[in-house]
């Protein structure tokens, strides 16, 4: 999907026109992947327009920067005021927000200590990750060839550019085939998670998730959900699953500030359960969509307001 540019992007402490924001050549950032960075959807309420949990996502921009030993030259308090600034200067009522800390442009070597620190935050338009027909017809994926990383290779709990090379390897290597969207296996061959989603997997009337260990990372979407299922009276496992359930199981979904929740109907083909939504993933829809929306009772505090 284009990017739709918006006015202006809130870097380095100040608003600045769209076309000025750039990163030199030379770089650490275009060389070594030392990005750190978030995903975060604003949605038009009844009050006006709402962040979805950003102060735990600006959290966790800095959890994934401190793993890779770097310090965000900002507060988390002044990054959250900044993403409702650049919400607010781009009149955005709904959309995409993607704050990014990266190494700019210092030294040559893998040492990035000599490059500077640099924040950006954009805010734009941007629908339904996959489709909008997905949502309720839910997406045909693959088990991927490419395996998540292994412990004390790559930190799978950082949201870190670099990372998503692998990313890119699962999502490249579905699309070709056919798909929407591939699942990778762990390197123990465990379920670990999409391109960029969480899954979670429903088999007689029990909900699983794979856990952190499985090389995922811990989604701030996938956290809500879990809460959501809780509401229902519904317990969730945190355990590693075997590829085989994903052939069997009753319903599948995806979890992710891209994604929000959407259905999965087949896998390798396979479909699952009946090869449509199934109840209880319209179930939590329904009540995250509500949340999100302004429009159920958000007891958690998990919409943030702009104008606020």
């Amino acid at each position: 999907m284009a990017i739709q540019k918006t006015e202006s992007i809130w870097w380095n402490g100040e608003l600045v026109p769209w076309e000025r924001v750039t990163v030199h050549v030379m770089s650490h950032v275009i060389h070594y992947g030392t990005s750190f960075f978030e995903g975060i959807r604003c949605y038009e309420t009844p009050r006006g327009t709402a962040v979805f949990r950003l102060t735990p996502h600006i959290r966790r921009l800095f959890d994934s920067a401190k793993i890779y030993r770097t310090e965000v030259p900002y507060t988390q308090e002044t990054l959250v005021a900044a993403v409702k600034e650049t919400i607010r200067a781009n009149r955005l009522r709904s959309g995409y927000i993607r704050p990014v800390v990266y190494r700019g442009y210092g030294g040559i070597g893998v040492d990035p200590s000599a490059c500077p620190v640099e924040v950006a935050i954009a805010a734009i338009e941007w629908g339904k990750y996959l489709g909008a027909e997905a949502m309720e017809q839910g997406v045909d994926v693959c088990v991927s060839s490419w395996n998540r990383f292994a412990a004390n290779t790559l930190p799978s709990l950082s949201k870190a550019g670099g990372n998503y090379l692998n990313s890119q390897l699962v999502k490249l290597e579905a699309l070709r085939h056919g798909y929407s969207e591939g699942i990778a296996l762990d390197p123990q061959g465990f379920v670990s998670e999409g391109s960029g989603e969480n899954l979670f997997v429903v088999r007689n009337g029990v909900v699983m998730t794979p856990p952190l260990s499985s090389s995922i990372l811990e989604g701030i979407t996938r956290d809500a959900v879990m809460h959501l299922l809780g509401d229902m009276g519904v317990a969730v496992r945190e355990q590693t699953i075997p590829r085989e359930y994903l052939y069997i199981a009753d319903e599948l979904f995806f979890t992710g500030t891209a994604a929000e929740i959407t259905p999965v109907r087949s896998v390798d083909g396979i479909p699952v359960g009946n090869g449509k939504r199934g109840p209880l993933t319209a179930e939590v829809q329904s009540r995250f969509f509500g949340v999100v929306q302004g429009e159920r009772e958000d007891p958690r505090g998990w919409l943030e307001y702009v104008a606020e």
